[in-house]
């Protein structure tokens, strides 16, 4: 069995309970069988290194934990439209985050 539509040439996805396999296009497999599966070897490991890029703008705004005087900041609509923004800030030393409403 070819694991790719014949009509479009999408992946086939088997549906759930051993069912025959559907495409978005509406073609259905004739194999009732079909099941997708993935085998790791024990010693593969996989590593993820999560890297912080600090693109947010910067203020002067005094931290209530730390006391640092710079902060990033970020506008989030949290109310109704009519409402203004919530502004969050983010401490650049101690990336404490707390809300400003004015």
């Amino acid at each position: 069995m070819s694991l790719f539509c014949p009509k479009c040439g999408s992946i086939l996805l088997p549906k759930k309970g051993g069912q025959a396999a559907k495409c978005g296009c509406g073609y259905t497999s004739s194999d009732a069988n079909v099941r997708i599966t993935e085998k790791l070897e024990q010693d593969q490991k996989v590593e993820i290194i999560e890297k912080k890029e600090n693109i947010l703008p910067t203020t002067s705004a005094e931290c209530p934990k730390c006391g640092n005087n710079t902060a990033r900041y970020w506008l989030i609509q949290t109310r109704a439209s009519d409402e203004p923004e919530t502004k969050f800030l983010q401490c650049t030393r101690c990336e404490h985050t707390w809300r400003d409403y004015s």
